[in-house]
């Protein structure tokens, strides 16, 4: 049975503009109301990537369905940014919810180290059968930022338990972001975000890759780089750098660069946690390369955001140089729920739904409609874009500012505000608005976005 709920729609919809009447079902459009809970909430809690002194309330959101979130005072938003970037089949999907359920009844929880269990096993089969044929090996954990810890943390140790403790040095590209741990920070692009803690991170290498015209350039300086022999592993986002101002750039590159890496002895890590999962229009956005990385860091989309859950493959080569009558040679990595059952019994669901023949047809359509709404931006209002970037279901839009891009750039919260009335959530980076729905949203849906944005553009 399939519990897909989308509507079946072809690629030949309608033109969406400005001028065109677009009737839409969007309850109690106003400014979101302080209420007690969001008042108790400002009392209490610290929010992520949010500076309470300019914003102090949160809204509360107390029902999810489908592409939809309703607050307290029941005003409904489209999560136009799959609640960051995690849920691929709509809020409170009743598949998800069933398996979840079950696996509840079942098992909840158990220790993971010297024990084992169905939905672990049968996810790490069904990740290894969709993964590259060079991924033998899952290690689970509960994040994107540890995911990536661990691709890390295997790759340095890789060597050192082979006794080349001097290849210790990473290469990253600029723009990046992997997340906010210690490790994945001295990693990711030095910002604003790690300033503070900037002396106590390690020193990494960076390619200006996402640079268009300097292509050549990041080549020529991973030559360089590779020739110091004490390079450990070379880590990227592959094509689309999220947090980085969904920063896109061109699969011949990457595929270069990792060949070159993997000439010199370098462990390739490939950061899919925002890309995976058909995000590009494939089931990984390597691939659209011909050289695999030899780590695969997964998260975000892997349980449809449904449970926290990261991952980690890696080659047998890799698992092997762990294998040891040492006990140091052992990676010690762990979390209390690593390998939680329910979080692995929603990533299967998550599976079941997203190989859906209707999942894979409404992916090919999103990614269609994205394409021709931005031939229409361009089309319309060029002169107050810098850039408009499609890939699979993402469609970034860089608003052009005297002062450049910058994800600090005032007109943030201008664009936020403006859409939360419009009942539409995103989550601009700075100047740059971008759409990365969950699949389940229907045509209407993504043109009532369209259409607030094209009412944005013509308002500022």
């Amino acid at each position: 049975m399939s519990w897909f709920k989308a509507k079946q729609m072809t690629n030949e919809s309608k033109d969406f503009s400005i001028d065109e009447h677009l009737e839409y079902p969007i309850e109690n459009i106003a400014t979101p109301v302080v209420t007690p809970l969001s008042e108790r909430d400002a009392q209490v809690v610290w929010h992520p990537f949010t500076q309470h002194y300019t914003a102090p309330f949160s809204i509360p959101i107390v029902k999810g369905e489908g592409v939809f979130l309703w607050d307290e005072n029941g005003k409904k938003y489209i999560d136009a940014i799959a609640s960051w970037w995690v849920n691929l089949h709509g809020h409170a999907h009743p598949y998800l919810a069933e398996k979840i359920t079950a696996q509840f009844l079942q098992l909840e929880q158990v220790i993971f180290a010297g024990f084992t269990h169905e939905p672990a096993v049968r996810l790490a089969e069904r990740l290894l059968e969709v993964l590259p044929a060079n991924q033998q090996r899952i290690f689970y954990t509960d994040n994107g930022s540890t995911a990536v810890e661990v691709a890390l943390k295997m790759a340095i140790q890789y060597f050192h338990n082979q006794g080349f403790t001097e290849k210790n040095k990473i290469i990253a590209l600029s723009n990046g972001y992997h997340g906010d741990t210690f490790g994945t920070m001295a990693v990711g692009a030095k910002s604003a975000f790690n300033a503070p803690f900037e002396p106590f991170l390690y020193e990494t290498h960076y390619l200006t890759v996402t640079t268009k015209g300097q292509e050549n350039t990041a080549i020529d300086q991973m030559k360089t780089l590779l020739a110091e022999g004490n390079i450990a592993a070379f880590i990227f986002e592959p094509l689309v750098q999220g947090a980085g101002g969904m920063v896109m750039y061109e699969p011949w590159v990457l595929n270069e660069l990792i060949s070159l890496a993997k000439q010199a002895g370098v462990i390739t890590i490939a950061d899919e946690i925002m890309t995976g999962f058909y995000r590009t229009g494939k089931f990984f956005a390597t691939d659209y390369i011909d050289e695999k990385p030899d780590i695969f860091c997964l998260s975000k989309g892997l349980t449809g955001g449904a449970m926290a859950l990261g991952a980690t493959s890696c080659t047998a080569q890799i698992y092997e140089a762990f294998l040891s009558d040492d006990r140091r040679k052992t990676l010690f990595h762990s979390h209390s729920f690593t390998a939680n059952p329910l979080a692995c019994t929603a990533a299967l669901a998550s599976l079941d739904l997203l190989l859906l023949p209707e999942t894979q047809e409404r992916i090919r359509t999103i990614e269609a409609q994205h394409w021709r709404f931005k031939a229409q931006l361009e089309q319309r209002w060029a002169d107050k874009l810098t850039d408009v970037r499609v890939c699979g279901t993402i469609l970034a839009i860089e608003i052009n500012m005297a002062e450049g891009t910058s994800y600090f750039s005032q007109i943030r919260d201008v664009i936020y505000q403006f859409f939360l009335e419009k009942g539409i959530l995103v989550r601009p980076l700075g100047n740059i608005v971008y759409l990365l729905p969950p699949y389940c949203i229907d045509d209407d849906t993504l043109a009532y976005i369209y259409h607030c944005i094209e009412a944005f553009m013509s308002q500022h």
